[in-house]
């Protein structure tokens, strides 16, 4: 490509952006100055805006739900005009706005907020990850006693956990995303959520402060042993034998590839 073809191309994107081109590093070059200027350039402009604001809306549906559409729209334009796409694909646009959300005016009271927001994220990154074997309860059982601690597991790719220690979001985003009950009793307390994708379609379930430990373990590499005993040091009342199982039930781990 071309370095005038690159500065071109650049030059219209960033004149396509919400807004106009503020922040700009440079003044942008007369020709381009003069096409955003004209009064039918804001046609494209606004395309962009709304195909912007419409993913937005797709994205975090149970951030949705939860505001109200008149209020989500207004957090999302504000979003918008900061925080362009960096990808073509729309599905994918969106990563920060759980922290947008926390530092929005109107929202930032909302502590449980961008704890709701980061699973709807999860959500989308879990549809969009890559396929990987699973790791079977058939799989550990076929191991020899002295070998299952030296058992390597990995997160599967599609496999998304989150540990919020104040607010019961899981709850919160479960109800929206399940059409239950809104208004049955909610304590106020810390929750965890596991996302997996083990078929073709997102599943989660509750996932406590020590299954969440287990998985960060197994991410960072460590045999299945040390993953468990680092967990341990962390949550010395865990049921390991009954996390693990449930992380397997859920498709949450695949076997570590050497």
């Amino acid at each position: 490509m071309t370095p005038h073809l690159t500065a071109f191309q650049d030059g219209l994107a960033a004149a396509l952006r919400p807004g106009g081109m503020p922040g700009t590093p440079v003044p942008p070059p007369q020709w381009l100055a003069a096409l955003a200027a004209q009064p039918g350039f804001a046609v494209y402009r606004n395309t962009v805006a709304q195909g912007c604001l419409d993913a937005l809306r797709a994205n975090y549906p149970t951030v949705r739900q939860l505001l109200g559409a008149d209020c989500f729209d207004g957090a999302a334009r504000a979003f918008v005009r900061h925080s362009p796409p960096t990808d073509g694909r729309l599905l994918l646009y969106g990563a920060g706005f759980a922290a947008h959300l926390a530092h929005w005016a109107p929202t930032a009271a909302l502590h449980y907020l961008p704890g709701v927001a980061r699973l709807d994220r999860l959500w989308t990154e879990s549809h969009c990850a890559a396929d990987a074997a699973l790791a079977t309860p058939a799989l550990l059982a076929a191991l020899p006693p002295e070998a299952l601690g030296q058992q390597c597991l990995r997160p599967h790719p599609a496999a998304r956990w989150l540990w919020c220690a104040r607010h019961p979001v899981y709850t919160l985003w479960r109800r929206h995303r399940e059409a239950l009950p809104l208004d049955a009793p909610l304590p106020w307390q810390g929750e965890g959520a596991l996302l997996t994708r083990p078929e073709s379609a997102v599943c989660w379930c509750a996932l406590d402060a020590a299954g969440c430990t287990l998985l960060e373990q197994c991410a960072h590499g460590l045999p299945l042993g040390e993953a468990a005993t680092a967990t341990l040091r962390t949550h010395p009342g865990a049921e390991l034998g009954a996390l693990l199982a449930l992380l397997l039930r859920a498709g949450a781990l695949t076997p570590a590839i050497a």
